[in-house]
């Protein structure tokens, strides 16, 4: 059976990568970051959704990305913006480099274990403001991790980054997820961390909106009601 890396956050998106490399037959093996984000929450979602899939192994890696800062998820001391999913600017939710530095993770993960496939949720429809998320970063960085390697550079393997969710608006991703079984009751999307969604975020509003297209009912609590 191959194997496939699958970033797991514990959010909606990754909890639907989970969905799809399961449904493509490999044996998923998920990587999680505390890197002393706000919303550190999210852990346990992912947590929960590794032991809904019966994974081999979850792991989940320590990274103090908070003695870097210069972003609302990692410093206390900037405000998690409220509710604009039309932002055309980049939000202070943006975290410096963060999916360059978990994918050059699950890169060395996916060496280790022999995997031919690393997944990543990152979409460029409801464009979070994120240059990190657009498909000519994934493109480039895979151009560099074909180099990067003793498996891609010596020994000729492909290590493909997979990115099922790259052009899909927020609504397709809730209908393929719900196609396949993601366990969205167990997913956490807040920035502000708190036991129930605040429902006013960017991405709690991106991820209502998502719901309300779909014509799915979000199954997780909201601060605000999501009725």
């Amino acid at each position: 059976m191959e194997k496939a890396v699958v970033l797991l956050s514990g959010g909606l998106d990754s909890c639907t990568c989970m969905a799809v490399a399961k449904s493509k037959g490999y044996e998923v093996y998920p990587i999680s970051f505390n890197y002393h984000q706000r919303h550190i929450i999210e852990l346990e979602g992912a947590r929960k959704i590794a032991a809904y899939f019966k994974v081999p192994r979850h792991l989940i890696i320590e990274t103090n990305m908070d003695a870097i800062g210069g972003s609302a998820l990692t410093d206390s001391h900037i405000d998690v913006p409220e509710g604009d999913v039309n932002r055309k600017d980049v939000p202070p939710t943006y975290v410096p480099a963060r999916n360059m530095i978990f994918l050059s993770y699950a890169m060395a993960y996916a060496e280790t274990l022999g995997a031919s496939h690393v997944y990543i949720g990152v979409n460029s429809v409801d464009y979070s403001g994120y240059p990190d998320c657009r498909p000519e970063f994934i493109q480039r960085f895979q151009a560099l991790a074909d180099f990067a390697t003793t498996a891609t550079a010596v020994q000729g393997k492909k290590i493909t980054i997979e990115t099922p969710l790259q052009y899909l608006s927020k609504g397709e991703i809730v209908k393929l997820g719900v196609k396949l079984g993601a366990p969205y009751q167990f997913t956490h999307s807040c920035y502000k961390g708190g036991e129930k969604a605040c429902g006013v975020c960017d991405s709690c509003k991106l991820r209502l909106q998502g719901f309300a297209e779909a014509g799915v009912k979000d199954p997780i609590a909201y601060e605000t009601g999501n009725d």
